[in-house]
């Protein structure tokens, strides 16, 4: 445990009573600040992040930037692996395939997202073939030490001259001891013309979230629901940009089957697959009744390269094509494309943001001169319902454009920023897109961003800072679209930043969610649609809060942390209309110490207490809340 000297401001004390008066009338209406989900590239974990798939390195993709690879296979019985280009591909998007040769019963093994959870359960598989061959091939999951789990005979249907799928599922009758499991699939090379058969696009999943073929992880989906977020922001941040121009996300690469998607090298040191595109991120929204907020690249990549103004209006029409395939009629170009891939029925969208932190790597002169306008114009002209977001607040919006913030800090910066959006005009409204405590105080020099590995997991003292900053920004909900931790979602066995809100390997039992999970679960469990005045006798600090009500329950809602006192806050709470005897729910979140943190090896360390208390003379409510914790009260 760090000394507390290094984590800690000084300390306040705070021996008198608090006294909040929160009035029943003049109430703001609010935006309906919500607490959403930030998807940055399944956060710099690949394929083995929230998409289910189980197989790593499934269709051997790979670029100039990260070539292909045999990454994540090894050879059955000696087989020798070749990669290769034929004349005769999968596809164009997937021209590299795997030869595999042998002797006899042969094959190959995929030891998975560093590794395979293997549970009583149905497993849903599919490889591509190319080559003649009459026998059988066996599907199995076994563990390391070769213990068979599940195993299946496939009947070949493969030809010498066409690429051939073939199907099959997988129904262990027990679970593996841990995930140190692989993936084999042999054949009899006897009975090929030349010992050898060539394989692409070999695919493996558990059941998924809703059951949808090519769907999410239902550990992670759970956890997603749990938290109850409001929104979506995707396809994530320099993950929308790319290190170049042609590197960035291509909406258009990311649709239809998935022999058709070639991926595409991240700006996180993978090549990933694109089998989670456009469609997959709108079916995860349906399935949260989650809000999209959809990215569109802004003509600019994170090398410094921006679009010259003469050539901006080709990646426009590109945004404005996107947006025709997910909203457009079955009478449009792209809407019928979208009907196509399975989905008639159009989807809504209401906010769009041009590019991602356009205010760093020299991008802001070209940004403000000529690149978010014209995007901006073109969008709204078409798409007058639509709320156009840039992607920083440094610079002057046009009409009713909004901006987006984003911070990563100390926990003594966040707690200085509680009033950062007090004096905002509420002209244009903003999403605070990617916001989290990363480091501890004693971290005064800054962030290190050449490292990105700030802290393992998110800690109780950066919580409670970043419980005082969403406290701030419920103030002025009425100006703030929505706001999110980010990145959410972290594989621990390959990650290239942290902490994260969501933390994960290959055992689904494992799925950690951490203290900033709880903190967020908790606001958004208590959603004010308008904020109320208040009044106390204390300036903010070391207590900070918001008042408000929930107008659909006709509740009022107390919002509150405490950063830092030596003892322990007495609060008499008051609201207006609201008399002796009313009854209130009053949940306080503490924590061991302030270095506290959930991980994945570890039990959730974050104590919740909940109790229903009674309004006593004059309807005053009256509680205490320790130094770092975070609580919120609602009337009954």
């Amino acid at each position: 445990m760090l000394a507390q000297s290094l984590l800690l401001p000084l300390l306040a004390s705070y021996a008198t009573a608090v006294k909040v008066s929160v009035a029943g009338s003049g109430g703001n209406a609010t935006t309906n600040l919500q607490y959403g989900a930030m998807e940055e590239e399944i956060n710099h974990c690949g394929e083995g992040g929230l998409y289910a798939e189980l197989i790593r390195n499934r269709a051997f993709q790979g670029s100039s930037t990260f070539p292909s690879t045999v990454d994540a296979w090894g050879a059955v019985n000696g087989a020798g692996l070749l990669l290769q280009n034929l004349t005769n591909p999968l596809s164009s998007a997937l021209p590299t395939s795997l030869q595999v040769q042998g002797e006899g019963i042969t094959g190959m093994a995929n030891s998975g997202f560093w590794g395979i959870d293997v549970r009583p359960q149905k497993y849903t598989g599919s490889f591509y073939v190319l080559g003649s061959y009459a026998g059988n091939f066996t599907a199995s999951l076994q563990s390391a030490n070769g213990e068979v789990f599940a195993s299946t005979e496939v009947a070949s249907e493969s030809r010498a001259d066409e690429w051939v799928q073939h199907k099959f599922t997988l129904h262990p009758n027990k679970k593996a001891d841990n995930t140190s499991n692989h993936f084999v699939l042999t054949f009899d090379a006897s009975q090929t013309e030349c010992g050898a058969l060539d394989f692409n696009l070999i695919s493996l999943f558990p059941p998924t979230w809703n059951d949808r073929p090519n769907g999410m992880r239902r550990d992670l989906m759970q956890a997603l629901q749990e938290l109850g977020p409001k929104f979506l922001r995707f396809p994530g941040g320099n993950n929308l940009e790319g290190q170049t121009i042609e590197g960035r996300w291509k909406w258009n690469e990311t649709i239809g089957p998935l022999k058709d998607r070639p991926g595409r090298a991240t700006t996180w040191g993978y090549e990933e697959t694109s089998g989670m595109g456009l469609v997959e991120y709108m079916e995860w929204c349906d399935d949260l009744e989650m809000e999209p907020i959809l990215a569109v690249w802004g003509g600019f990549a994170l090398n410094g390269d921006a679009v010259p103004e003469s050539e901006i209006g080709f990646y426009v029409q590109d945004a404005l094509d996107e947006l025709e395939f997910l909203t457009g009629s079955t009478d449009t170009k792209f809407g019928a494309l979208r009907a196509k891939y399975g989905h008639p029925e159009p989807w809504k969208i209401r906010y769009v943001e041009v590019g991602n932190e356009d205010n760093l790597n020299g991008g802001l002169d070209s940004y403000k001169a000529y690149r978010f306008p014209a995007f901006y114009n073109a969008i709204s002209e078409k798409y007058p319902e639509i709320q156009v977001i840039a992607s920083t607040i440094n610079m002057t919006f046009p009409a009713n454009a909004g901006g987006d913030y984003h911070t990563y800090d100390i926990p003594d910066n966040f707690v200085s920023n509680f009033n950062k959006f007090d004096n905002y005009t509420r002209e244009h409204p903003i999403l605070l897109g990617e916001i989290a405590v990363t480091e501890f105080n004693n971290a005064q020099h800054g962030i290190n961003w050449t490292d990105k590995h700030f802290t393992l997991y998110p800690f109780w003292l950066g919580t409670v800072a970043e419980a005082v900053f969403l406290l701030g920004a419920e103030r002025n909900a009425d100006l703030i679209i929505g706001t999110t931790y980010a990145p959410f979602f972290e594989n621990l066995d390959s990650y290239e930043w942290s902490p994260t809100m969501i933390s994960f390997n290959s055992n689904p039992d494992q799925t950690s969610k951490s203290t900033s999970w709880h903190l967020y679960k908790l606001f958004n469990d208590h959603h004010m649609t308008n904020t109320l005045p208040s009044t106390s006798d204390s300036d903010f600090g070391p207590l900070y809060y918001a008042t408000g009500m929930n107008n659909k329950t006709n509740s009022y809602i107390f919002k509150a942390a405490v950063y830092n006192s030596t003892e322990e806050i007495p609060i008499s709470l008051s609201f207006e209309g609201v008399g002796r005897g009313a009854m209130a729910d009053l949940t306080i979140l503490t924590a061991p110490n302030e270095v506290a943190m959930n991980g994945v090896d570890g039990a959730n360390i974050v104590q919740t207490q909940t109790k229903k208390i009674k309004a006593g003379k004059q309807g005053v409510f009256e509680f205490k809340m320790p130094s770092l914790s975070v609580a919120v009260l609602e009337t009954k």
